[in-house]
């Protein structure tokens, strides 16, 4: 009897610890096209449709190097950034290509590691050669999220954040970063709730060179973030869609209040404007003079009274993109956001969610 008890106990006890035990739970999020996704657990093999994305897990993750076994290359890091990780993360090499060109993708490639999650962009739900390779992977039982830094970014920049925080395990650091950016950018808005406030008339040149002027933005993008840092884009209404060229006549006739430039290493063999990661400040300095001291653009009136700044251009693919619109708020509006830091709050970001430092150069101002 005593036996019968005695088993009766343990066996008791074994259904008590079963129960409290953790089940592994599915993961579910709704992408950023309203797509259900669902995972068996936290992803922890990710192939990623753009390799820059990388930095964006390292915003919830330690190491997130460690979850990615493979990575479209056409999207790439940039290389100072992709060194700092390396140093760090010296395991990123064995990460598999899938694909090089512009929304190009190996559905074979991407098989072969078996993931358990690709990341694909809006962009790549907009292709048809894309839409296939997705049913593709897909119909391999390999789960596909669609996220969105770029087309429309301060709509969705957080929520794919964290859409992939969610099914990677990271909705603790989501949710610190996207506190983070919104409390950063309520800051602004409601400065700039005033409808008297004036809002200077702002062109934005993409890729600046002195030669071939001049490709600016007209929707999504870079005009969200003037228009949200309280100013008005001009190239708004003088191209179509996202990306326009105009003719250095129609910008000195516009002759808008502030202009704006945008740059990056790959603009050094072009003889344009060299900004961001391991970029010194004299290279950009003197990249930008010659930029404002070019024929035609010298004659801009925002440019003989200073009101001209260089930014770096692929700030346009990440949610640290909040550092550029306090950036421009401070620029369009001085006087309103005299106390506001961006570089300090490029460090917090830094210090508080990126596990690498990238040295570089990230604006310059006219007459600075």
């Amino acid at each position: 009897m005593m036996m019968t008890w005695a088993r009766r106990g343990l066996l008791a006890l074994a259904a008590t610890l079963g129960a409290a035990a953790p089940l592994a739970a599915e993961v579910r999020a709704l992408d950023i096209l309203g797509r259900e996704v669902v995972l068996e657990a936290p992803a922890s093999r990710i192939v990623l449709g753009e390799g820059r994305h990388m930095a964006v897990l390292g915003l919830m993750h330690e190491d997130p190097v460690s979850k990615v076994v493979g990575w479209r290359l056409d999207k790439a890091l940039d290389p100072p950034t992709l060194s700092a990780y390396r140093a760090k993360f010296p395991q990123i090499d064995a990460i598999k290509p899938v694909g090089s060109g512009n929304r190009d993708l190996s559905v074979e490639a991407v098989i072969a590691l078996d993931p358990d999650l690709l990341v694909l962009s809006l962009m790549d739900a907009k292709d048809p050669g894309m839409e296939q390779a997705r049913t593709q992977v897909e119909a391999a039982g390999i789960p596909v999220v669609y996220v969105d830094f770029f087309s429309h970014p301060q709509q969705n920049s957080l929520p794919s954040l964290k859409i992939l925080g969610a099914l990677t395990g990271g909705e603790a650091k989501a949710d610190e970063f996207a506190a983070f950016y919104t409390e950063r950018l309520e800051r602004i808005t409601s400065r700039l709730a005033d409808p008297a406030l004036k809002r200077p008339d702002v062109f934005f040149h993409v890729h600046a060179a002195p030669t071939n002027c001049c490709a600016t933005v007209g929707q999504g993008v870079f005009h969200d973030f003037i228009t949200t840092a309280g100013g008005n884009n001009i190239g708004n209404t003088a191209v179509g869609g996202v990306l326009g060229n105009v003719s250095l006549e129609f910008l000195i006739g516009a002759d808008p209040d502030i202009y704006v430039a945008t740059g990056g290493a790959h603009m050094g063999p072009r003889g344009g404007l060299v900004l961001g990661s391991g970029i010194k400040p004299g290279e950009a300095e003197l990249s930008f003079d010659a930029l404002l001291t070019a024929p035609g653009f010298s004659a801009l009136t925002a440019i003989e009274e200073g009101r001209a700044a260089g930014v770096w251009h692929l700030f346009n693919d990440s949610p640290v993109h909040i550092a550029l619109i306090e950036y421009l708020a401070k620029l369009f509006h001085p006087e309103v956001f005299a106390d506001i830091d961006p570089d300090a709050t490029l460090r917090e970001i830094e210090t508080r969610f990126s596990p690498v430092s990238v040295f570089g150069t990230w604006w310059v101002r006219a007459n600075d």
